[in-house]
């Protein structure tokens, strides 16, 4: 990639940078001028005045941070200015909002006098929750950090300081447990005596090496105790009482290397003069200390660590600084301390040993993440990262009392999860259902790569008890090609025709389709394919639901479902529902899949049938029958359907909520219904949630475009009026979360027959 045009490109197209201002509250009438500005903004402003701590519930403090730099040490580029560095603070701000939701404004200051800082950071505090310090040179940082700390009630964090000890503190945690020796055994050598370098070695002590046991180096040699030469205050805490005078002295015997100085910096003698199973974590940037692959090729049993993102182990500190001030903010902290970033390190290095979302392996184009030598941290990319880590230093705060706001720390996950989206809220109420009462949910397709991805997730939430269908070789070489072996002993796996029910299966399908030109070899024939076999599991109550689809078409999971399990007695047809998630609402489409134009009592039946759904999971349904017009405005055929249809609920169903026909605008705009048309049922309920559309092709459209074109997430389809619970997958999808998501309903679902 051209980095030149490439970047230059990036930061001019369009507007020039990478941030706007944006306002989260209406302001287009003039009502909402008045209470935006003058003269509604007074009453927050006096309730403010009467209790200073409620500038956090009326204006945007508790969610903004000022990056502030002066532009002395930026990333590899050294003291380019403030002007120079904004590109920097600005680029930190994104990061901030995209994976913690956290508001930035950078702030580049024309000094080079730390007093001069400190004096413009002390009097911005009536503006910001935290403060996060930025390239700014050491030791004028260590003074700066220690200052601010010392003098002011929100939370200030130097990033270069303790991002880079954080994220490596992580990793050193778990290549400990890896190599099996404690760190207070360990000896530690460091090259790089900046603010990095220090903070790491500081905070690795913090985690348990002991601090006789390390030895910093820096461009002088190693830092010794009676060293004159290039020293302050905040090497000589870590002088060491040693005779070594160089890194190669350093080395010899050592367990653990940590660079953040100059690239190509280890020779082959230094990394074979440590001891076995060294640990190097080489973090000059672009280039490291050594490459990855000269230790590799120097040392079978390293592990190794860098900065860059084409090895494994990138250590980045993006994946400290956002949900660390996250979890500080969401308590009202007066500072960060000690406590609240040990809680950090310990939570990414927890995190790391969980079962990695295949989606995520994708977005790195990976196939097989698990904890190990080569994956010690988690990815930024990954979700988790927000939960995990936010609450822990939430719940650190609390715990060791800079917290001025006390909070449940299982409803502030929750809450967390809001922040990635209503879709990861959803799932996670899903997930939480799920695990309430098991159930086991079977899978024709167990050799899939997705599917047995999926299994990890499930097994550890402990949310269904998974089959797995298919030659059992095969679903074990699978096992082992992704290295979930393990799997083996928490789910089952059944080769139908191996199956010692397989002949009986086959016997019930031939009665059950002896009418319908079956022959008993066709029944054998049948009952091999794992959707059929399946659905039989599921019809004689040998698995209480089936999730399937990946590799068959969608009519390809319904038809052995419709013919084995059936159809309820309470409904006449099945019918197919999308949920559409947004930031904000969801809605629930249907019949998106299977009625293709439905008749008056067919569009009843689908209204009925997708309001109970709805209600099973928890919502109130606000019911809406979709056309081009609104309440006879158009005489048609369409529209004279919709009204019958609409008659016939209210005669089965007349205590649920729905009108129509209605333009899909009208449905979903409160305001259009309480103002244009108070007449209607729906008119002061906030719109409807439940859309049911006059056809397949309107319903299936419109939740495609809203997917692609209008950012929605959409779990489904959701197949409803089945005696017993099967979900189809989407073909081709490869996204494990996904079948997360339908196991969670088929469990539900089956939750509610029993």
């Amino acid at each position: 990639m051209n980095y030149h045009e490439e970047a230059l490109k990036y930061h001019t197209t369009g507007r020039p940078g990478k941030i706007e201002v944006s306002t989260t509250k209406p302001c287009i009438t003039q009502k909402d001028l008045s209470l935006a500005y003058t003269p509604g903004v007074a009453e927050p402003c006096l309730e403010i005045k009467n209790n200073i701590n409620d500038v956090f519930k009326y204006t945007a403090k508790g969610n903004l941070v000022a990056v502030v730099s002066n532009g002395t040490a930026v990333l590899g580029l050294g003291n380019i200015g403030p002007e120079a560095g904004k590109p920097v603070m600005e680029g930190k701000g994104v990061l901030f909002k995209r994976f913690a939701d956290v508001d930035v404004f950078d702030l580049e200051l024309r000094t080079a006098d730390p007093d001069d800082i400190i004096k413009a950071c002390k009097l911005l505090e009536p503006t910001f929750g935290g403060i996060n310090l930025e390239d700014i040179k050491a030791p004028e940082c260590f003074y700066i950090e220690e200052t601010l700390k010392r003098e002011m009630n929100i939370p200030v964090f130097h990033d270069d300081q303790h991002g880079t000890a954080i994220i490596s503190g992580a990793a050193l945690l778990n290549a400990s447990e890896i190599i099996e020796k404690p760190l207070d055994q360990m000896k530690v050598v460091f090259s790089g005596a900046g603010a990095a370098g220090i903070a790491c070695a500081e905070f690795y002590i913090s985690l348990g090496v002991r601090r006789e046991n390390v030895i910093m180096c820096d461009s002088k040699g190693v830092i010794y105790k009676g060293r004159q030469e290039g020293m302050n205050p905040y090497k000589e805490r870590l002088a060491a009482d040693t005779s070594a005078r160089t890194i190669e002295d350093a080395l010899e015997g050592a367990d653990a290397f940590f660079g953040v100085s100059v690239a190509n910096l280890l020779t082959k003698e230094m990394v074979q003069s440590m001891n076995p199973h060294p640990i190097i974590f080489a973090m000059a940037n672009p280039d490291p200390e050594i490459t990855y692959e000269n230790a590799k090729a120097w040392r079978d049993d390293v592990i190794i660590a860098t900065g860059r993102s084409d090895y494994p182990n990138q250590v980045n500190n993006v994946l400290g600084f956002p949900f660390i001030f996250r979890g500080a903010l969401d308590v009202n902290a007066t500072g960060i301390n000690e406590a609240m970033k040990v809680a950090a390190a310990r939570s990414l290095a927890d995190l790391a040993k969980e079962p990695v979302p295949f989606s995520v392996m994708q977005a790195y184009g990976q196939t097989n993440l698990k904890f190990s030598k080569e994956y010690l941290i988690p990815k930024p990319f990954d979700p988790r990262v927000l939960i995990w880590e936010s609450s822990a230093v939430a719940q650190a705060a609390m715990d060791s009392g800079v917290a001025r706001r006390t909070i449940d720390i299982e409803k502030y996950k929750e809450e967390l999860e809001d922040r990635l989206g209503m879709g990861r809220h959803i799932t996670r109420v899903f997930i939480n259902k799920a695990k309430k009462t098991p159930k086991k949910i079977v899978y024709p397709e167990g050799d899939s790569t997705t599917i047995l991805k999926a299994c990890e997730i499930i097994v550890a939430e402990g949310m269904a008890e998974p089959v797995l269908l298919g030659r059992k070789d095969s679903i074990l070489k699978a096992m082992k090609n992704l290295e979930v072996g393990y799997l083996a002993q928490s789910v089952s796996i059944v080769d139908p025709t191996q199956s010692p029910d397989f002949e009986a299966y086959a016997d019930a399908y031939y009665r059950m389709r002896q009418r319908k030109g079956v022959l008993h070899t066709d029944a054998r024939r049948i009952m091999a394919d794992p959707v059929y076999f399946g659905a039989m599991m599921v019809h004689k109550g040998d698995a209480d639901g089936m999730v399937s689809g990946l590799t068959h078409r969608y009519k390809d999971t319904i038809k052995p479902a419709l013919e084995i399990i059936g159809v309820r007695e309470d409904v006449k047809q099945v019918a197919g529902m999308h949920m559409v998630i947004f930031k904000d609402r969801t809605f629930f489409f249907s019949d998106t899949t299977i009625n293709i134009n439905p008749s008056a009592e067919e569009l009843a039946d689908i209204a009925i049938l997708t309001a109970r759904e709805v209600q099973r999971m928890g919502t109130e349904p606000r019911v809406a029958l979709l056309s081009f017009s609104n309440f006879g405005s158009i005489k048609h055929i369409v529209n004279n359907r919709i009204r019958e249809a609409i008659e016939i609920v209210h005669e089965r169903e007349p205590q649920l909520i729905i009108d129509g026909e209605m333009q899909a605008s009208t449905a979903v705009n409160p305001k259009i219904l309480d103002e244009v048309f108070p007449f209607s049922k729906l008119a002061g309920k906030n719109g409807a949630n439940v859309l049911i559309f006059p056809n397949i092709e309107s319903g299936n459209i419109a939740y495609k475009l809203l997917e692609h074109l209008g950012d929605a997430e959409i779990i489904g389809p959701i197949l409803m009026g089945l005696k017993k619970p099967v979900h189809p997958l989407q073909i081709g999808d490869y996204d494990d979360v996904g079948v997360v998501k339908m196991t969670a309903i088929a469990v539900m679902d089956a939750q509610t027959r029993k």
